[in-house]
Parts: structure tokens; C-alpha cells; sequence
């Protein structure tokens, strides 16, 4: 009970406090800034729905086999999808390549196209934070200064003049109150547009990583290649040496001999473009992984070093459009294209402005804070646009068109999504069929050829048809080659084309969120 004349002192005290002109004036700015809680204007934004097409289980118009066709030769087994299987994050190692997983890890480490993505990305979210504070957030400045001065005789009547000291401090506070919600619209979309880069950031990722890995494919295909034409051409050269002995006998007329050379000629100009190729896609590796081509030591990739993944995860299509980083960055947008709508409807409206500043200017610095000595200020306004032609309503119009084109930019990133997904797995089904035939194409050349030099050395045939197997086996030997290269290519596009399981990887310490992105 001792305690309640206290209280009773204190409640006293307050409210002689709350009678000061300077208090009222900061109760009445807070009690306008509590003004700010209506609800935003303009569209509300809505997730945009999947396609009906993608309800089911198809990305094709036809169902696709329940595995790939079988070829008897390296990387010709057959391939079964798993549907609803989840992508690893981590995809490319499931060729099971130690050279491939270390090139990818010095890419992500190195490389300068996504260093830039990922700063670019934290540049966007210090300037939505930056943003979110100075539309939320009360403006408060703090002013303080003196002045020296010297008035003459004449102005002061005082002989010799006068000196004059003034000391001055100040704090102003400004506001705008978000009544009809544009600021926070303005927020909004500055969001969408982080997201977007977000986004933007996993997208180059997944890019990164799938051209290291198409690359390394492209390299081991030209190696095969290469190993083939040159086997092609160990034996033609041996045949070669066979008719120059003839001729010189006189067992072989000029005109084979001719042929056998031409053919040696063509098969050996073959080489420099290949060799070409090879040396221009480890140059492009060596940029992928950051480096310098001349200071790039990269590993050899070939064929043999890659597993063909017997089990492909095939995402649900209802979840593409969740998974794929570029619709995710296309549906920010189109979030972004929403709140701006937003923005330019509560432009039509009223806006309000709140103001206030208290300060002290004195003669002495220690008289700044006596009453005397101090002023305040507290406003309002109100700002109604009255007449402005017909801007802010097109402006309106503008922002509504935007949001009709990002809307048919984001339908469109969809299609292509599904399209790339159709596109990888159809390639996957024929790139068996391919492989099968192009493998049963080359034994049966191979056989030929065989055939066709026992003849012409027991004078069963003529030279000319052993030189019409020579080029029909180097042709389905290179073709071979190609078709095994292609179903690692397509296997690694298929995986892009679901987005490559970004989702699923753990996100950067709080040690690397300094140098990286959130």
C-alpha cells in the first residue's frame, strides 16, 4: 500500500509531462504513424497453376518404354526411368567419374560467370535492405553547428563592432505513412526482383556444371573418333604397302594403287579438323574451371572413364515448373510485374506526410538545452493528385501491360521447360535404338572388311570392293563413336532439363554467406 502514493506521483508527473507542447507534438507524429496499416491496393499475386497437361505422369505425347534399348558395346546398356525419383544434387556424379567430379568442384570455385551472379545477388539484397529502411522506417537527422561572426560599428552601434557567437542543434524526424499500401508494393517487388536473381543465380549453376559436363563428353567423343580413324588408318596404310609391292611387281595396275592412296589421303585429312575440335573444347574446359588455357591441367576424358547411368529420376511434371530455375526466375517477375500494378493504383490515391523537428540556437553552447533557447515544429500534409492529364492512369495501363507481358514470358518459360524435358527424353529413347543399330551396322562392316581382303588376297575379288569395305567400316566406326557419346550427352541434357536438383543441396555456411550468396 506504501508503494500506491508513489505510483499516484509518478502517474502526476507524467501527465504534467505529456502537457508539454514539445511531447504532444511526438505522441501526435506517432499516432499518425500508426496510421499506416490499410490494405494495399491493387492485385493481390497468386502463384500461377501448372498446366492441366501436367497432372499426369507424361511429358510426351506417347508413353515413353519402360527402359531403352540394349546394344552389346561400351555404354549400350539399357536405360529405365524411375519416375517421382528425386534429382541428387550432385547429378554429374552419377557417371562415376573421379576427373569429372574434381573439374566441376575447380568450375564452381574458379568460376568468374558465377562469382558474378552470386555478387550480383547479394548487391540486389543490400539494396532491397536498404530500400525496406528507408520506405518503412522513420527518417530521423541529427544537425548541430556554430557560427563566428563579426558585425560592424554601423550595424551595432557599438564602436569597433561586436562579435558574435551562435550555437545551434537540431533533430528532425520525417514520415510517410503507407495508407494505401504503395511502399509496401514497392517492397514487394523489389523482393520478386531478389528472388529473380536468386533464381538467376541457380540457373547459372546448373548451366555451369552442364557445360563442364557436355564438354567433358564432347572431348571423350572426339578421342573416340580420333582412336577410330587412326585404327582406320594403321590399316589402310597396311594395305597400302601391300598394293606399292604389287605394282612393283606389276601384280596391281597403277589405277588401284592410285585408289588406295587417295583413300590413305582423305582418311588422313581427317585428323587435323578432329585434333581442331579436340584442342578448342579442353581450351573451352579450361575457361569453364577459371583458368587459363596455356596454365590448365586438366584430366583426359574418354569414354571408357564414364558410367552410363542405368537409372534416370524422372521428376513429376506437376513439379517442373517448382524445380526448373529459370520458370522460378520468369514467376518472380511476373511477381514483380504485380506489385508494380500495385504501385502505380496507389498513385491515384492520397498521400500523406508527417514532419517534425526540435532544436536550440544560443549564445552559449551550454544554454542549448534551456527552454528559452528552444523551437519545435510538427506537420502534416496531404497531397490528392487533382488533375496530371492522363499520366498516372497510364501509367496504370503501362503497369498492367507489363504484367501481360511478363505473364506470357513466364507461359513461355514454361513451354520450354516441358519442351527441353520432351526433347531429352525422346533423344534418350532413339539414341538406344541408334546406338543398337549403328553397333550392328559397324560388326557387319567390320565383317565385310574381313571378308572382302581374305577374297582379294585369294584374287576372288578386285581391289576396288576391298577399298569400298575399307571406307564403309571407317564411316560406321566414327558413327559409332558419335552414337555412344550422344547417349551420355542426352542423359546429361535430361538432368538439366528437370533442374538438376538444386533443391537438394545444403546451403552455404554462415562462414561463406560473406563471399557467396544467401
Amino acid at each position: 500500500m506504501q508503494d500506491l502514493p508513489a505510483y499516484g506521483k509518478r502517474n502526476a508527473c507524467q501527465r504534467r509531462r505529456l502537457r508539454s507542447p514539445t511531447l504532444r507534438a511526438v505522441h501526435c507524429l506517432l499516432a499518425g504513424v500508426a496510421l499506416a496499416g490499410c490494405a494495399a491496393v491493387g492485385p493481390g499475386f497468386k502463384r500461377p497453376e501448372a498446366p492441366a497437361a501436367a497432372s499426369g505422369n507424361l511429358y510426351t505425347a506417347t508413353p515413353l518404354p519402360e527402359r531403352t534399348a540394349e546394344a552389346l558395346v561400351a555404354g549400350g546398356q539399357a536405360q529405365q526411368w524411375a519416375p517421382g525419383a528425386d534429382i541428387p544434387a550432385q547429378w554429374w556424379t552419377l557417371f562415376r567419374s573421379p576427373a569429372l567430379d574434381a573439374l566441376i568442384r575447380s568450375a564452381l570455385e574458379r568460376s568468374p560467370t558465377l562469382a558474378a551472379a552470386q555478387a550480383t545477388l547479394r548487391q540486389a539484397q543490400e539494396g532491397l535492405t536498404a530500400q525496406r529502411d528507408s520506405l518503412t522506417l522513420p527518417r530521423v537527422d541529427a544537425q548541430a553547428g556554430a557560427q563566428r561572426q563579426h558585425a560592424s560599428a554601423v550595424q551595432t552601434q557599438i564602436p569597433g563592432g561586436s562579435f558574435l557567437t551562435l550555437y545551434n542543434a537540431q533533430v528532425d524526424v520525417s514520415y510517410t505513412p503507407d495508407l494505401f499500401g504503395g511502399v509496401r508494393r514497392q517492397l514487394e517487388g523489389a523482393e520478386a526482383l531478389v528472388d529473380a536473381q536468386r533464381y538467376q543465380v541457380e540457373a547459372t549453376y546448373l548451366m555451369l556444371t552442364g557445360n563442364v559436363v557436355t564438354a567433358a563428353i564432347r572431348e571423350a567423343a572426339l578421342r573416340a573418333q580420333l582412336d577410330a580413324t587412326r585404327e582406320v588408318l594403321r590399316s589402310q596404310r597396311q594395305q597400302q604397302d601391300i598394293l606399292e609391292r604389287q605394282f612393283a611387281t606389276g601384280a596391281t595396275p597403277v589405277s588401284l594403287t592410285l585408289a588406295q592412296r587417295t583413300l590413305v589421303a582423305q582418311t588422313q585429312a581427317t585428323l587435323p579438323a578432329l585434333d581442331k575440335s579436340l584442342a578448342q573444347v579442353r581450351h573451352q574446359l579450361a575457361v569453364y574451371a577459371g583458368r587459363l588455357p596455356a596454365e590448365a591441367d586438366l584430366p583426359a576424358f574418354d569414354l571408357a572413364g564414364l558410367v552410363l547411368p542405368a537409372e534416370l529420376p524422372l521428376s513429376l511434371p506437376s513439379e517442373l515448373a517448382r524445380q526448373r530455375p529459370d520458370v522460378r526466375a520468369a514467376q518472380a517477375l511476373l511477381h514483380q510485374a504485380s506489385a508494380q500494378v500495385g504501385v502505380a493504383t496507389a498513385n491515384l490515391y492520397p498521400q500523406i506526410q508527417l514532419s517534425a523537428n526540435w532544436g536550440s540556437t544560443a549564445l552559449r553552447g551550454a544554454d542549448l538545452l534551456s527552454r528559452p533557447w528552444t523551437f519545435w515544429t510538427l506537420a502534416a500534409g496531404l497531397t490528392q493528385p487533382l488533375f496530371h492529364g492522363d499520366a498516372l492512369a497510364a501509367q496504370r495501363r503501362a503497369a498492367i501491360a507489363g504484367f501481360d507481358a511478363a505473364a506470357a514470358q513466364y507461359r513461355g518459360t514454361l513451354l520450354t521447360a516441358f519442351q527441353n524435358v520432351a526433347d531429352a527424353l525422346r533423344a534418350l529413347e532413339f539414341d538406344a535404338q541408334a546406338l543398337a543399330a549403328q553397333a550392328a551396322a559397324e560388326a557387319s562392316a567390320r565383317r565385310a572388311l574381313d571378308v572382302a581382303d581374305a577374297q582379294w588376297r585369294s584374287g576372288a575379288v578386285s581391289r576396288l570392293q576391298v577399298l569400298m569395305a575399307q571406307q564403309a567400316w571407317q564411316q560406321s566406326r566414327i558413327a559409332l563413336a558419335q552414337a555412344q557419346a550422344a547417349r551420355y550427352a542426352d542423359t546429361a541434357a535430361l538432368f538439366q532439363a528437370l533442374g538438376g536438383g538444386w533443391w537438394n543441396r545444403e546451403p552455404p555456411s554462415e562462414a561463406a554467406r560473406g563471399s557467396t550468396s544467401d
